[in-house]
């Protein structure tokens, strides 16, 4: 294939994007056809989406002003010419479109509540249609605006640099391109961190006063803190998420681009083909991802088997036609010499489904891990904590285990053996095939707060059992498919920031050529920066990690106290004559999550900056890989843990140990509150973490090696 065919094969990027954009818009305007219930049911769904907008509202405004504040910065930086002038303007467009696609997605989240609802009325794979239907638009839009983005600045690079020769002016595209992604990754650390910290103050607050001290259902609507509850299910789990995974998706294609240039060897058509790779296979991700949504659909009965084998249906046959499709455009834009490549796109969705399932196996009520961690309920919370702290610890060891499996294998298969940068290279587009089929592993994780907040509704409304019962099951499931979704954004994410440290040692080898430094890359354990740096950088996600974790603690002990004092004062609350003062508690959510952000965020951004002028390049580096398998491992404990301390309580829940208001569910629910902040707030946000410890390394690289102490 020549180097002309290959550059016209480019346009298959915008497509996708088009199509990924216009598919989410039908789906939408398909979901705002269907009924929404009776007025009853309107008016909770209104007062959640009244909720979440004002809290986006508010986040977006101080989101705002710090980028407003690190565009100056990044512009007197382009200025002084340790920057590429666009690095300032695309970090405004990577943060934009991340911002937009969570407040898209949790629009028609919002909008989908209490018609997913009133759909249970009729069966559960109508529900099932309307709540993964919003899941999907989730999806698909961050795909759509990732690929959007992409694809605006390629067009708009390769027409600045069009009077270089080919092969320096693709040099010159990727070495920009790799600066994009500090935007999205700040974007999404403020989303993950703020929604997490306002989701899990409301749903721990609500808990423990709730369920604990009043016996009381979860979503009873004499519950002061319940509105908030579900507020924070959209704005942590739908708009957080989303956002957190169009960073990996952008992030992990554009490392891609930039390792393209050194793997090539000189090459200009190879060059060219290893460009567009990663950006191609995302584009055909995104018709894998629509054709395995066709196959979301209950065929049979309504088991809760039933409806796990509808979703895993969809996405095993987006991953297979991806597994397909992938051998021939390899071969077709890098030429059957280079079919080693696609091993490694195996690799990397293999690691993604065994990752996924280990995260099931771990966290679900169906098997015996999560069965044990419940019986501990029969001798108090205090061996539910324990115990799920032993099954977070163990359930570390396969995920490390597939992940160093996938990065040995895509990096040999790739050609590492011979080439060094032919298997980093390997290593970078086994993070793209991992992420290639987001559009719809997206959806299976989004769809759940959804069938939650449908619960809810059909709780505070009355509706008939069968209704509540439909999404009592498509909730359990979304509780599973949202701990298997955090796994696979974790495995993701540690895939992600391995290709994102590969490039910025390119970036800083460019640096040090353009600048004629005398700065030596010596990446031994036996240089003391390095060393340094890999200490620092272990010691980063805990605490960024106790950060939140506290923040959590503050913002809902303001909940506790809130829902006593109404529970005390209002009278006539606890006998559903008289209706608690829900804006209250949505306003001290909102208001703790805005100020508790800022913090850990800045945390992220100020530390590697601060590593390298102190410690230099080498300390740098030692950082991010001390960060990416201290945070990585962490992230799986926290993840694991507070998944299946959750699904525990909802098996007592479902009749087992006494069900629900006995010692035992008590005990679980205490084991819930622990594991919330872990697994929604803390543990999500270090996969954004490492992941933007890279992208500012990498923005702030030539600072650092012009300016550095070492």
């Amino acid at each position: 294939m020549s180097i002309e065919a290959i550059q016209r094969f480019f346009v298959v990027v915008p497509i996708g994007s088009a199509i990924a954009l216009a598919y989410a818009a039908y789906l939408a305007f398909s979901i705002m056809k269907r009924e929404e219930g009776s007025k009853e049911m309107v008016r909770i769904a209104s007062a959640i989406r009244q909720g979440a907008r004002a809290y986006l509202r508010r986040q977006y405004y101080g989101v705002g002003l710090f980028f407003a504040v690190m565009f100056v910065i990044l512009l007197l930086l382009a200025w002084r010419g340790y920057l590429s002038v666009f690095t300032p303007f695309a970090f405004l467009t990577g943060g934009f479109f991340s911002g937009l696609a969570g407040f898209i997605g949790m629009t028609v989240a919002t909008n989908s509540n209490a018609r997913t609802a009133y759909a249970a009325k009729q069966s559960l794979n109508s529900a099932l249609t309307v709540a993964f239907s919003s899941g999907t638009v989730m999806g698909l839009v961050v795909v759509g605006l990732g690929l959007l983005d992409l694809s605006v600045w390629y067009f708009l690079l390769d027409w600045y640099y069009r009077d270089l020769e080919l092969a320096q002016r693709i040099t010159n595209i990727t070495s920009t391109m790799l600066t994009f992604g500090m935007g999205a990754s700040s974007m999404a650390l403020f989303a993950r961190v703020g929604g997490g910290i306002y989701t899990k103050a409301a749903d721990v607050g609500a808990d423990l006063v709730g369920k604990v001290e009043a016996s009381i259902p979860e979503d009873d609507p004499r519950n002061p803190a319940v509105i908030a509850d579900n507020v924070g299910d959209n704005v942590g789990d739908v708009a957080g998420m989303g956002a957190d995974l169009y960073e990996s998706y952008v992030g992990s294609i554009i490392a891609t681009v930039a390792l393209a240039v050194a793997a090539s060897r000189g090459s200009v058509r190879e060059m060219v083909g290893r460009m567009l790779l990663p950006m191609a296979m995302a584009a055909l991700g995104v018709l894998a991802s629509i054709i395995g949504t066709f196959m979301v659909k209950l065929t049979d009965n309504e088991s809760d088997d039933s409806l796990l084998g509808a979703l895993r249906r969809g996405t095993y046959i987006s991953a297979g036609l991806i597994a397909v499709v992938g051998f021939f455009l390899i071969g077709f834009v890098l030429g059957w010499d280079n079919i080693g490549v696609y091993g490694a796109v195996l690799a990397g969705l293999l690691a993604g489904i065994i990752i996924g399932v280990t995260t099931e196996y771990y966290t679900s009520a169906q098997y015996s891990p999560t069965k044990k961690l419940a019986s501990a309920s029969e001798t108090g919370p205090a061996t539910v904590i324990i115990n799920g702290l032993s099954l977070g610890m163990g359930s570390t060891v396969l995920p490390v285990v597939t992940v160093g499996t996938a990065v040995l294998a895509s990096y040999f298969l790739a050609g590492g053996g011979s080439d060094v940068s032919k298997g980093l290279y390997g290593i970078a587009i086994s993070a793209v095939g991992m992420l290639s089929t987001l559009g719809i592993t997206l959806a299976t994780d989004a769809y759940g707060p959804v069938a939650d907040n449908a619960g809810g509704i059909a709780e505070m409304t009355n509706q008939p059992p069968q209704v509540r019962q439909r999404t009592d099951a498509l909730d359990a499931l979304g509780n599973t498919t949202a701990a298997t979704g955090k796994g696979f954004a974790i495995g993701s994410a540690a895939l992600t920031a391995l290709a994102l440290i590969a490039a910025y040692k390119d970036q800083v080898d460019l640096i040090i050529q353009k600048t004629s430094s005398a700065i030596k890359i010596d990446l031994s354990l036996l240089n003391p920066p390095v060393l340094v740096g890999v200490f620092v950088g272990a010691a980063l996600p805990f605490m960024f990690s106790s950060m939140t974790i506290s923040a959590v603690g503050r913002a809902a002990q303001s909940i506790v106290f809130e829902v006593r004092r109404q529970f005390r004062e209002i009278k006539g609350l606890m006998d559903g004559k008289a209706s608690p003062d829900y804006a209250a508690c949505v306003d001290i959510c909102v208001r703790s999550a805005q100020r508790e952000m800022i913090a850990p965020t800045l945390a992220g951004i100020v530390v590697p900056i601060v590593v390298g002028l102190v410690l230099g390049v080498n300390g740098v580096a030692g950082l991010l890989a001390g960060a990416t398998v201290t945070g990585f491992i962490l992230a799986v404990l926290m993840a694991n843990a507070g998944g299946s301390w959750d699904n525990a309580k909802k098996y007592v829940e479902s009749g087992e140990f006494g069900g629900t208001g006995s010692d035992c569910h008590k005990a679980t629910v205490v084991g819930d509150t622990v594991g919330d902040p872990l697994k929604d707030t803390a543990g999500p946000s270090i996969n954004i973490l490492i992941k933007l410890l890279s992208m500012v390394s990498i923005v702030f690289a030539s600072l650092v090696v012009q300016n550095s102490l070492l």
